[in-house]
């Protein structure tokens, strides 16, 4: 399964802290060897403030080796200097100890006017609050999130967007509320995040384009542990343009991510076209058993293909930290799609045959064929001497025909226009470099 782990390549859109989750996954799934994920923590650690937690990992590492000094001297240095900043910041920490005070700060929303009101009424200077962005983020490293999250709302909360932290502050509000799993402010804070990103500028455009990219990776954790997430893994990586782009440009493999979304979602099954349209373009670039399950399926109509991958979807959810907690739904959702599209051009089906597509026993697949009936209304019956699933007949007006005909051509020309476009591109980049090279 290590082909298809995506850990390596979404840890370089990650802060280091949000891997920690992710390698603690795959020490569980016992996919790669236990001591080189154990190394992997202890130099990951060591960018951090986290001294205790790297001493415990090196003795898992060496049990028989002594904690050397330096990590010892380092944890006395990590708290001489939280002291310090606690120190620095006391003025400040004290008034948000004060619930009324903080109550009635929350009330003035103009940023000015919080400011004006810390100097003239608390003594508090502007350069406190720097102070305060420092202790959070020292917190941070430390690995006190919680602590990290309220000192970060304070400093929103006070500063106006336009200050040289405002940015940073926002990504270490989002990263300490997903650490803490407090899911319904972290899709505030992830919301908050995106309004900034697509309404500044970032000097140039690629700047804005890795701004993106990292935040489609950190959105993974909020989106595939909300309830309203599936519909917005869709509405944000389909349907926005930029960060389709962003996807397309930097990060295929968040296709992965995508494709599930849209499967285990029954209420967005109009997004399977635009989906199916995206995969076939990113073909070259970016595969795996999720994205051929709906090529096989879609594209080719290959129901024996579809049915292999499906069983190697199966894997891949299960040893995929974001997607295991949807494994079940994947699966009978899947099913119900390999269903649907075999009863689309099949009109008596051996429920023999069917049960061998959908990876299933023939009586199960029976039980299982007999509730779906039930549930979703299907114009369907089922002959069980025989073992035969008979189709209603509901043929195709001739202008459903023509329609659906016009959309696969429209599908079939867009792709053919963005692959000239590429080469236009390519071509003319290979001209400008023979230009600047003459």
């Amino acid at each position: 399964m290590a082909k298809f782990d995506l850990t390596s390549r979404m840890g370089q859109y990650l802060d280091r802290h949000l891997i920690f989750p992710l390698l603690e996954f795959l020490s569980a799934k016992q996919i790669y060897d236990e001591n080189e994920l154990l190394q992997v923590k202890l130099d990951i650690l060591s960018k951090t403030n986290m001294v205790d937690y790297a001493i415990d990992i090196r003795k898992q590492l060496y049990p028989n080796e002594d904690v050397p000094e330096d990590m010892t001297n380092r944890r006395l240095h990590v708290v001489h200097q939280l002291k310090g900043f606690n120190e620095i910041c006391d003025p400040v920490l004290s008034l948000m100890s004060d619930d009324e005070l903080m109550k009635k700060m929350e009330t003035m929303r103009d940023s000015r006017t919080l400011m004006n009101f810390l100097q003239e009424e608390l003594g508090c200077e502007a350069n406190m609050m720097e102070s305060m962005y420092k202790l959070a983020k020292y917190r941070y490293e430390c690995g006190n999130y919680s602590l990290t999250t309220s000192y970060l709302y304070f400093y929103i909360l006070v500063m106006p967007t336009s200050d040289k932290n405002y940015l940073n502050v926002l990504w270490g509000k989002l990263a300490s509320e997903i650490l803490l799993q407090n899911w319904d402010t972290a899709l505030e804070d992830l919301n908050k995040l995106r309004e900034y990103i697509d309404n500044n500028s970032f000097g140039s455009a690629l700047q804005s384009l890795h701004q993106r990219t990292w935040f489609i990776h950190w959105s993974l954790f909020v989106f595939f542990n909300h309830e309203k997430g599936r519909d917005l893994v869709i509405e944000m990586f389909l349907y926005r343009p930029q960060y389709l782009n962003a996807i397309q440009t930097m990060c295929p493999h968040i296709l992965r991510y995508l494709a599930t979304a849209v499967i285990i979602t029954r209420s967005r099954r109009s997004a399977l076209k635009d989906l199916v349209k995206v995969i076939q373009q990113e073909s070259y670039t970016y595969r795996d058993p999720i994205t051929e399950f709906v090529e096989h399926l879609y594209v080719n109509f290959d129901f024996d293909g579809a049915r292999q991958k499906l069983h190697e979807c199966q894997m891949v959810l299960f040893n995929d930290f974001f997607l295991i907690a949807v494994l079940d739904e994947f699966v009978e959702n899947a099913r119900l799609m390999i269903f649907e599209t075999f009863c689309r051009i099949h009109q008596c089906i051996s429920i023999g045959m069917l049960a061998e597509k959908l990876n299933m026993k023939p009586e199960d697949a029976e039980c299982w064929i007999v509730n779906l009936i039930r549930n979703a209304h299907l114009d369907a019956k089922i002959d069980s001497k025989l073992g035969h699933v008979v189709m209603g007949t509901q043929p195709l007006s001739p202008y459903q025909q023509l329609i659906e005909k016009i959309d696969s051509l429209s599908v079939r020309s867009e792709a053919l226009q963005n692959l000239i476009e590429r080469k236009l591109k390519a071509r003319t980049q290979d001209m400008r470099w023979g230009a600047q090279d003459f």
